[in-house]
């Protein structure tokens, strides 16, 4: 088969487009024939070698396509090995496209449990950018962050994929979602997915900005921090309010003033990417809601897998990036 090929850490350069071994079925793994595979900032870093993947290695967590033993659609979950317990996942816990051979490929083997049947109504490239970025969310906004009908959340980044989802899910059960932007084109945009409002965040006063917007300017019930700013997002919750913590792409320390933690009885939680219970829940939320698919800022063809990754780096777009096969 043909697939793009990681065979040095570095630059999105180093993607190359050429022949890779078929992926062989065995008891309790199932082929999929790919029809798209959408990008995530995850896959930069292992491009860059963040996690330690073998090479030569195909990346990419997301994708959707045809089992090759039924025929059936399905989307693909990748959080592979979660465990038993919900509350983190066990030793053996991965996500594919680190360490086994990813979706940027023409087929993908994985084990028979993560080959999900396709909701109706979803494009090709909808339901290749659902998976990560919709499972990413749920966790954070519903089973870590316990958000609820009626609530307020703050969501760091307006264009990102797992912000646009958490958006349209935070709005899809009834919560006011604000969210913090570079430009006010994506605020605008993030407006038009359900949220209430948002504000720029190369702003020095932008946590009080956004406390304004919340309801009696109180402070959120709720902010996903994404980014690693967690003085700054303290700043913008109410008293009592909940901190979720779900990626360090602006920096991998945060200060904490330990005292006003303590007496602003502030809860803070970390979250990753959920378990298969998870994934139901987000499938199920998104039937009985109607919530909206992903998305999509922009396609590429599978061979152009390196101008994608330098066009999701620039930061510009609004939504997921998704491969299509030719």
């Amino acid at each position: 088969m043909r697939a793009v090929v990681l065979s040095a850490f570095g630059s999105a350069q180093n993607l190359r487009f050429e022949e890779y071994p078929d992926p062989v079925s065995e008891p309790g793994w199932t082929v999929v024939h790919l029809r798209a595979a959408a990008l995530n900032w995850h896959d930069v870093l292992v491009r860059q070698g963040k996690y330690g993947s073998p090479l030569p290695h195909v990346l990419g967590a997301d994708g959707a396509g045809i089992r090759a033993d039924t025929g059936e659609e399905v989307l693909i979950l990748p959080s592979l090995w979660w465990g038993g317990e919900e509350r983190a996942p066990g030793r053996d816990w991965q996500i594919l496209g680190d360490h086994l051979p990813g979706t940027y490929a023409e087929s993908v083997r994985v084990p028979t449990e993560c080959a999900v049947p396709k909701p109706a109504g979803l494009s090709w490239a909808e339901a290749a950018a659902l998976p990560l970025v919709g499972l990413t969310a749920y966790r954070a906004l519903f089973s870590r962050g316990r958000l609820r009908a009626g609530e307020s959340v703050l969501i760091l980044g307006a264009g990102g994929g797992v912000a646009t989802t958490a958006v349209a899910l935070a709005a899809g059960i009834g919560a006011r979602a604000v969210v913090t932007s570079s430009s006010p084109e994506k605020i605008h945009e993030a407006r038009s997915r359900g949220a209430c409002g948002g504000v720029l965040y190369h702003e020095a006063d932008w946590p009080e900005a956004a406390r304004e917007l919340s309801p009696g300017g109180e402070g959120f019930d709720l902010v996903l921090d994404s980014v690693g700013c967690w003085e700054e997002s303290l700043r913008a919750l109410r008293p009592g309010g909940r901190l979720v913590v779900l990626g360090a792409s602006r920096g991998e320390r945060a200060p904490l003033d330990v005292r006003s933690f303590y007496f602003g009885q502030y809860e803070l939680l970390g979250t990753t990417m959920g378990s298969p219970r998870d994934f139901s829940g987000l499938l199920s939320l998104m039937r009985s809601r109607r919530i909206p698919p992903p998305v999509i800022a922009k396609t590429f063809s599978l061979d152009q897998a390196a101008a994608a990754h330098a066009y999701l780096e620039e930061g510009h777009g609004f939504g997921k990036v998704v491969l299509t096969q030719a």
